[in-house]
């Protein structure tokens, strides 16, 4: 996105009918580290992936504790996640900048266990289980494919349907850590609890290893390809 006479304020608007200062918050959360969210009956479950700039820096804390019974996990400019999880009035004023964060909301209320997502363009949606940030829409697939299970799963279920879908995220070759991985629980009776580091380990020992994506061997070059009606090998 390239700077133009239209993304001075959040109150202009361009000639097609873009606030240009929203899209840019919007991006911002798109290139964020992705987070993942579901509820069951019972329990909100957030699961994070934690990014560190280099070896020697400490992974950025990706969930944040708001009261005893709701959390937030954050994709995006995390300064700006990090005043939106203290502060109320600054969020609801329309002519300040939009901020470049989204965040996922868990907890539990009268109502049950509840998972919302928030977004810089001032929409939110209550949710069964979402997933924002880089490359989420692998983990929204995941999601979509077990919806019907979440329901009636336990704590512990539900966290590694969690870490499952977070896992699709990942390029080959890596896997989740007890590093690179936070977990938010909430639930009846249950204050709002954030694991991270060796708190993380009892949930990644009881998930299954990732499966390897076998590469397809190469053709020959002098042998015929296979013809479009012939079904291909596996």
């Amino acid at each position: 996105m390239f700077r133009n006479q239209y993304d001075n304020d959040v109150t202009v608007w361009s000639p097609q009918g873009r606030i240009h200062q929203i899209e840019y918050a919007m991006e911002a959360v798109k290139q964020g580290s992705t987070t993942v969210g579901l509820k069951s009956k019972t329990h909100a479950v957030l699961v994070a992936l934690k990014r560190a700039q280099s070896e020697i820096v400490v992974h950025q804390k990706k969930i944040l504790h708001v009261d005893n019974h709701i959390g937030i996990s954050i994709a995006g400019l995390t300064a700006d996640a990090r005043l939106l999880s203290k502060t109320q009035i600054p969020t609801q004023r329309y002519g300040w900048r939009p901020y470049g964060a989204g965040l996922l909301i868990a907890g539990y209320g009268d109502m049950g266990p509840y998972i919302f997502q928030t977004c810089p363009s001032f929409n939110y949606f209550d949710c069964r289980a979402m997933s924002i940030g880089a490359c989420s829409q692998s983990a929204r697939t995941y999601l979509e494919r077990h919806m019907s299970e979440f329901m009636e799963c336990n704590l512990n279920d539900l966290v590694k349907h969690g870490l499952r879908a977070l896992r699709e995220t990942l390029p080959a070759g890596q896997d989740l850590t007890t590093k690179n991985v936070s977990i938010g629980t909430a639930g009846k009776d249950l204050e709002f609890m954030i694991y991270d580091d060796d708190d993380v380990s009892p949930f990644l020992e009881g998930l299954e290893e990732r499966p390897q994506r076998k590469a397809q061997p190469a053709q020959p070059a002098d042998e015929p390809a296979e013809k479009a009606d012939e079904p291909m090998e596996h």
